[in-house]
């Protein structure tokens, strides 16, 4: 699109110019920003433009730590040039590129965090005979949001559910160690030389576990705080420890409790518990 504006030329009054850019330029004292050449001086809106950290971390690119990386190695353009650090750009109109692919804008974004049962399957399949997370959900949201990680059927708990894709990955891909937390009850009183296993790590499939923080809360209940997340790990955790359990519930997930939920309930996350999530995993 081309545009007819208006310029301050010195002390000589205005004059107009034409020519052809992405984004309105206006005067606007409080906003000027001024690029001089031959006399002239050109005022243009940055209102919108942001620092490109600050930009593909809320598209969930990156950290802005690692955006700062991808910068110096060149790695990102905008409008086809690569960029420099404290670079600014519109995210809605300016054509960003990391490592050749351009970025797009986060959709809006759901988050909801579910008490899940006993006996309800965590999965997005039709399961016929079996009830899942999905049946759980009011018809709007059904298809719309999605269960982060899983809960056996066995287990119940806080399950967080959304459309995020980044956050999901974030959450369930074990090299970023984040924190899940559960409550365990066992059949007999647990020891503290059991504990002291589950804590050290102990041999499943042939690896061993990632070292955990144990808490013993009771005679036949502590808690356990894993950084990974494989196939009813804390069952075989336990039977591997020869302390079999009879309850296990998740009650945490990073930044995000379980205190008020009652079985088979949903709510929808705060803005300020989704600001919380997001920045304790690096995503803005």
């Amino acid at each position: 699109m081309r545009w007819v504006l208006p310029v301050l030329r010195g002390n000589r009054g205005f004059t107009t110019v034409s020519f052809a850019i992405r984004t309105p330029w206006i005067v606007s004292a409080p906003i000027f920003n001024a690029i001089r050449g031959n006399g002239i001086s050109i005022a243009y809106n940055t209102d919108m433009q942001e620092r490109l950290q600050k930009i593909l971390s809320a598209r969930g690119i990156c950290s802005r730590r690692k955006a700062e990386e991808y910068i110096e190695k060149g790695l990102v353009k905008v409008n086809g040039v690569t960029a420099v650090i404290g670079q600014k750009a519109d995210p809605e109109t300016d054509s960003i590129e990391v490592d050749g692919a351009v970025i797009e804008a986060r959709k809006e974004m759901l988050y909801y965090i579910m008490h899940k049962p006993v006996g309800v399957v965590t999965t997005n399949a039709n399961m016929p005979g079996q009830k899942t997370v999905q049946d759980l959900l009011p018809a709007e949201l059904r298809g719309k949001i999605f269960p982060v990680g899983r809960l056996d059927k066995d287990t119940s708990g806080l399950l967080l559910l959304t459309n995020d894709g980044v956050l999901a990955y974030r959450l369930t891909h074990p090299k970023f160690d984040h924190e899940k937390e559960y409550e365990v009850r066992t059949t007999d009183p647990v020891t503290e030389g059991q504990l002291l296993k589950l804590m050290r790590g102990v041999m499943i499939d042939g690896s061993k576990t990632k070292p955990a923080k144990v808490k013993k809360v009771a005679e036949d209940t502590f808690r356990i705080i894993l950084t990974e997340g494989r196939n009813r790990q804390i069952r075989r955790m336990c039977q591997k420890v020869g302390a079999p359990l009879r309850d296990l519930r998740r009650v945490r997930i990073m930044t995000l409790q379980n205190d008020t939920l009652k079985t088979g309930e949903l709510r929808a996350l705060e803005q300020n518990e989704v600001d919380t999530l997001l920045q304790a995993v690096e995503i803005t």
